[in-house]
């Protein structure tokens, strides 16, 4: 089973708080996926993380523009993680029948979107009948605050 945790946004948008947790799996050497639901969105996050100060050099790739041997960010609208990650980024509203695949899961969702934190906690309670191992995160004053 995998250790899922769940980011609650709601000081930072997505493309603020990914690039901070995305950097932490390289410090580590680790290699990601990120998962969105539609492919525009997977565009602007594409161009995003390449002018992100903090940190300031995330490689990544897609279909549309990279190998995935050889980027250790995958940025995608599959089931898929065809760069060999181990740690899966769900975005958007965006789930994963293969969680299990994955030896961390980071499920971040928008808090101030009423529709996002009702799906947020239905992907919790399917995750938590499947034997998930679970965490809850939820963006405080000093950064990432753990409630769960």
């Amino acid at each position: 089973m995998s250790e899922i945790g769940f980011y609650h946004l709601t000081r930072t948008p997505m493309e603020a708080a990914l690039p901070k947790l995305l950097g932490r799996v390289l410090a580590q050497n680790g290699r990601a996926v990120v998962r969105l639901t539609d492919p525009e969105r997977l565009e602007s996050l594409d161009a995003s993380l390449w002018l992100c100060p903090d940190p300031d050099w995330l490689p990544h790739g897609s279909a549309r523009n990279g190998d995935a041997e050889l980027q250790p960010i995958w940025l995608t609208t599959e089931e898929e993680a065809p760069n060999g990650a181990r740690f899966l980024f769900l975005v958007d509203g965006a789930g994963s029948s293969r969680l299990a695949e994955f030896e961390r899961v980071f499920d971040l969702f928008d808090g101030q979107d009423e529709a996002a934190v009702q799906a947020a906690r239905r992907r919790w309670a399917a995750a938590k009948a499947e034997g998930h191992g679970l965490t809850y995160w939820q963006q405080g004053e000093r950064g990432w605050e753990r409630k769960a």
